[in-house]
């Protein structure tokens, strides 16, 4: 593990700290975890610093310092800070279907849109397209798992895909949630089908068309465009 990179963080996001900007951000996103108050803006020039200064030399150091940094987070900062470094430039040569069991983890304890949305989309979306044989059927059992985040997971993690987008995959994860009246789930379809119309709206006015069962909270997002 890079300690190093880990004191680092703390003690850069301790200097930056605010604490009425923390009790807002902690009240936006509903969080149980306390926010140490540093928002985005603040936390990128803090990253690219601290990257830069305590590199990992290893896939194990890297995998074992985003742990840790997610693991033992006392504010939720350090959790994001834990994603960014899991999608640092460098680090993405090890990007592959063996992080899927590390990724689950963030999904599954992390269990609120900020962290699945960027995990789904910047990070498994890409190990998807680049190890499909592998992947895709991971996709579709996550599609069906108890979590709901895991099933969020599997319908949004192809919206940067675009006319590479697998469509039997998203037709399997969306037809395996429709009835499911978890609202991130309908979000989630509906945001799926939305950015899949930018590529191929006629084929987006035929899945809502033999879809009737989709909601209509879903069907909203996915016409909004079209």
């Amino acid at each position: 593990m890079n300690n190093d990179l880990v004191t680092a963080v703390r003690a850069e996001l301790r200097a930056l700290a605010d604490p009425d900007r923390a009790a807002a951000m902690r009240a936006y996103m509903k969080s149980a975890m306390p926010f140490v108050g540093v928002p985005g803006s603040l936390r990128k020039p803090l990253v690219r610093r601290v990257f830069a200064a305590y590199p990992c030399d290893s896939k194990d150091d890297w995998r074992s310092t985003v742990r840790t940094l997610w693991r033992d987070a006392t504010y939720r900062e350090e959790r994001y800070i834990a994603v960014e470094l899991a999608g640092h430039r460098p680090y993405l040569v090890w990007h592959g279907p063996d992080l899927l069991p590390d990724y689950m983890e963030l999904i599954v304890t992390g269990a609120w849109w900020d962290f699945t949305d960027e995990i789904a989309i910047r990070h498994i979306g890409p190990i998807l397209a680049a190890h499909r044989d592998v992947v895709t059927p991971v996709m579709r059992a996550w599609s069906t798992d108890a979590d709901r985040w895991k099933r969020r997971t599997s319908v949004i993690c192809q919206i940067k895909a675009k006319a590479d987008t697998d469509l039997a995959l998203l037709t399997d994860c969306v037809e395996a949630n429709v009835d499911d009246r978890d609202f991130f789930l309908r979000k989630g379809i509906g945001w799926a089908l939305r950015e899949h119309a930018k590529t191929d709206p006629a084929w987006v006015r035929r899945f809502v068309a033999d879809h009737p069962r989709l909601s209509p909270l879903s069907v909203r997002e996915a016409c909004k465009h079209l």
